[in-house]
């Protein structure tokens, strides 16, 4: 186990001190890593229940061939981790907006790191996940290609940003430029933070074929309740 509270990396960034840490938790007796970005906790490795759903959840209706991926957002590395777990991916492009994260699991500082960094299968971007999507697409070497999932955690919710410029994203718009880069039935899977939110859903109802909030329940051991966050899975439609 770590020190009480350890600092494992810093840098300044446009939208605020990134920062690692690493802290011996008293109510629960492991370690545990945290990102924050300005004042903002990001993340955490006490809860990951829905991340790890999230991609579950986005892999498990899609057909039994072999699955190009995207995950936006690396973070501490878990929704990744879990897409690699499922044998039917036989790529993932992992778009990540600050290099310092990425440079966090190349040099091996987070639990995560290995399982990524050794899957040939793997391949990390730095790029901005939402410009990205409203452009040339995930793939600097294959302008355009489509995949058969789209996952995304970055921010804390559609109402909720961790940048103005995202916002546009979550409007009907931006997630109409998003469906373009999913092959056709093809999934995508968002993170949020906060309760189903009726108003996006009728922005994904406007795009996809099907769509559906799951709401994800976790034990919170620092609270010493049941918290939950939301999942929201879309289908492309057919071509």
């Amino acid at each position: 186990m770590s020190a009480k509270l350890e600092e494992l990396d810093w840098c300044a960034t446009p939208m605020g001190d990134l920062s690692l840490r690493r802290r011996l938790d008293p109510v629960v007796g492991v370690d545990v890593y945290e990102v924050k970005l300005g004042e903002d906790f990001l993340m955490s490795s006490l809860f990951t229940v829905a991340e790890i759903a999230m991609a579950r959840l986005a892999l498990s209706i899609l057909p039994d061939q072999p699955l190009d991926v995207v995950v936006g957002g690396l973070g501490l590395g878990y929704t990744a981790v879990e897409v690699l777990a499922d044998p039917r991916v036989a790529s993932l492009i992992v778009v990540e907006a600050h290099d310092r994260v990425i440079d966090w699991h190349v040099r091996g500082l987070l639990p995560s790191s290995t399982a990524l960094t050794s899957d040939p299968r793997m391949q990390f971007v730095h790029g901005d996940f939402f410009a990205m999507a409203s452009g040339r697409g995930f793939d600097p070497a294959q302008p355009r290609r489509r995949f058969h999932a789209v996952v995304l955690d970055i921010d804390h919710s559609p109402r909720h940003v961790l940048h103005p410029s995202h916002a546009h994203f979550y409007a009907q718009p931006g997630t109409r430029r998003l469906a373009e880069h999913l092959l056709p039935a093809g999934a995508f899977a968002l993170w949020s933070n906060d309760p189903p939110d009726q108003d996006y859903q009728h922005v994904l109802d406007t795009v996809f074929e099907s769509v559906r909030a799951e709401v994800v329940a976790f034990d919170n051991p620092l609270q010493g309740c049941e918290s939950t966050n939301t999942v929201y899975l879309a289908s492309a439609r057919t071509e």
